[in-house]
């Protein structure tokens, strides 16, 4: 049964990318309408575990709704229309740029109707934002029909004339009158008291405490005026956007920008170490005892790191010495959204670090990027690996390891256990990348975290996987230990560059390591079940010890063979 509904699920999935496309190429589309409907009918087909109770017509999915609206602009639920758009020099009006709270993508909100979504990240953020879209659509949908009589009036229900109170604010609601209201919503949405209640806590702030109401009420309301076609819902691409997607536009530009930098510091001849990663732990790990004046023990200070974690004015400390210690921070200015730090190992003064014990003695550089999205991460590999001309001379990027460090979700195991790949496998394809990994299980023994060794599936999006797929993933002779979104681009553009075009050197080393941000098979420990807090504090430098141990390994040996 498992295997029938995974393969099932593939089609699915693969029928909704190829969809997606064809919508996007086509350049707009109507959710109510024929493509719309397929593509929600795909989505309920392979009903993700992230968008948990999605498929049930008489209750609301809260958890999925709370981790969708955190990726999307804030108003989106009142908009009809949705255009998805490039860099297109709105930030030069007088819009106000629009930050979802866990997405660095600028949005903007035209009027009262339309809502701008900047697209920078590529193929696979178009896909993201049309997934959580028609999810939203969906839930819309399902208000629209617990909230009005179905008939040729659509006459709301006495719980929805309820909220419709609550959102208009023209009356003052007691604490008690305000409970009454929330039993109301609780018996339209099908949910509890209970649960009602802590959703309205967990969507509400000071600013802002009756957002659920407000985000139920508006998304019913727009779902009833495209029913009655007095407002329908419609989502454009502009033809900038269809212009650029493909052709590694801010990829290029981001990679320009990061050779330009090596060059003017004199850093371009030297070994190079490339980091995908966070933008604190190998700092972090390099300055912090110094730049707060710990003393480094012979045991790794997780409970220092977890500290900066937690408080800005220590951040800022370690941020401002490692500047003037000479890292060079570069705020990305692409479009790409993907910020830089490039550290001189020979000015690195090791003897306060967790690296004292290790003689290193050349002259590496490391540079550290944030993490990409998807596909974007073959556009920013492929163009960083590139040669680079400047003043007419070519110059081959001298590139002695990559390094790969992400969130991944796992198969076997909990939240903060570490994955080790042996091979990527790309979703839906029968591409797959297998590589030796400097890495290795034996390097993650430790007695409060578990790690894994395997193959990875580089998936096409977090949010489209259910417990079938992953089951079949991890339980056939593919053994599967997780999924994430990068790996297989990754190293599909390192393959490209060091084996068949040759632009950097085929002896370069890869380490790959991932830390679980969720267990997508676990009910509860799924990504729209909150993040992993200080939980992820160990795996985090524990990964990033042994990728820093590795590079500074590598030059301690040229050192010896030197003598």
């Amino acid at each position: 049964m498992t295997n029938s509904r995974a393969r099932e699920t593939t089609e699915a999935i693969e029928r909704l990318y190829i969809s997606m496309r064809h919508l996007f190429y086509r350049g707009f589309f109507k959710p109510a309408g024929v493509s719309g409907e397929s593509i929600r009918s795909l989505l309920k087909t392979i009903n993700p575990e992230i968008y948990g109770t999605m498929s049930i017509p008489s209750k609301l999915e809260l958890d999925g709704l709370m981790y969708v609206l955190d990726r999307l602009p804030e108003g989106i639920e009142e908009c009809a229309f949705i255009h998805l758009t490039s860099d297109e020099g709105f930030d030069k009006g007088s819009f106000e740029p629009i930050v979802p709270k866990k997405r660095r993508r600028n949005c903007y909100r035209i009027d009262e109707h339309q809502m701008n979504i900047e697209v920078l990240l590529g193929r696979s953020e178009i896909y993201d934002i049309l997934t959580h879209l028609t999810f939203l659509f969906i839930e819309a949908d399902k208000i629209r029909n617990l909230a009005f009589i179905q008939d040729e009036n659509w006459k709301p229900t006495r719980a929805f004339k309820i909220i419709e109170e609550v959102v208009k604010g023209e009356k003052k609601f007691s604490r008690k009158e305000k409970e009454v209201a929330l039993i109301h919503l609780s018996s339209l949405i099908g949910r509890t008291f209970e649960e009602t209640l802590n959703a309205y806590n967990t969507f509400g702030d000071d600013q802002n405490p009756d957002r659920l109401f407000k985000i139920i009420y508006h998304l019913g309301k727009v779902s009833l005026e495209d029913a009655k076609q007095t407002r329908e819902r419609e989502i454009h691409f502009s033809s900038i956007l269809k212009e650029r997607v493909g052709h590694h536009y801010f990829g290029e530009k981001w990679a320009n920008k990061v050779k330009e930098v090596l060059f003017e510091n004199n850093l371009h001849m030297r070994p190079l170490h490339i980091i995908s990663a966070n933008m604190h732990s190998v700092k972090n790990m390099l300055y912090a005892n110094d730049a707060l004046k710990k003393k480094d023990n012979k045991e790794v200070d997780y409970k220092l790191y977890g500290e900066i974690s937690d408080k800005k004015e220590l951040r800022d400390k370690v941020s401002k010495y490692a500047l003037e210690e000479g890292m060079i921070y570069i705020n990305d200015k692409s479009g790409s959204n993907i910020d830089v730090q490039i550290i001189d190992l020979s000015k690195t003064n090791l003897k306060n670090t967790p690296f004292h014990d290790i003689k290193f003695g050349g002259d590496d550089v490391i540079m550290v990027f944030d993490y990409a999205f998807g596909e974007q991460a073959y556009e920013v590999m492929d163009e960083l690996l590139r040669p680079y001309e400047h003043n007419g001379e070519v110059y081959m990027m001298k590139v002695k390891s990559v390094s790969i460090m992400g969130k991944a979700g796992i198969l076997e195991g909990g939240k903060g256990d570490i994955m080790i790949p042996t091979s990527h496998i790309f979703e839906g394809t029968a591409d797959n990348y297998p590589f030796e990994n400097t890495l290795k299980l034996a390097d993650f023994q430790d007695d409060e975290l578990k790690a894994f060794e395997g193959p990875m599936i580089t998936v096409l999006g977090t949010s489209l996987q259910n417990r079938d797929i992953l089951s079949y993933f991890m339980n056939t002779s593919w053994k599967a230990i997780g999924l994430e979104m990068e790996g297989a681009h990754y190293q599909k553009a390192i393959q490209v560059a060091s084996k068949i075009r040759h632009h950097i050197s085929p002896d370069l080393f890869v380490m790959y390591a991932y830390y679980a941000s969720d267990n997508p098979l676990e009910t509860g420990s799924t990504l729209s079940s909150g993040g992993l807090g200080l939980t992820g504090v160990k795996p985090t430098y524990l990964i990033t010890l042994r990728i820093l141990e590795k590079i500074l390994q590598s030059g301690k040996k040229e050192v010896s063979a030197k003598k």
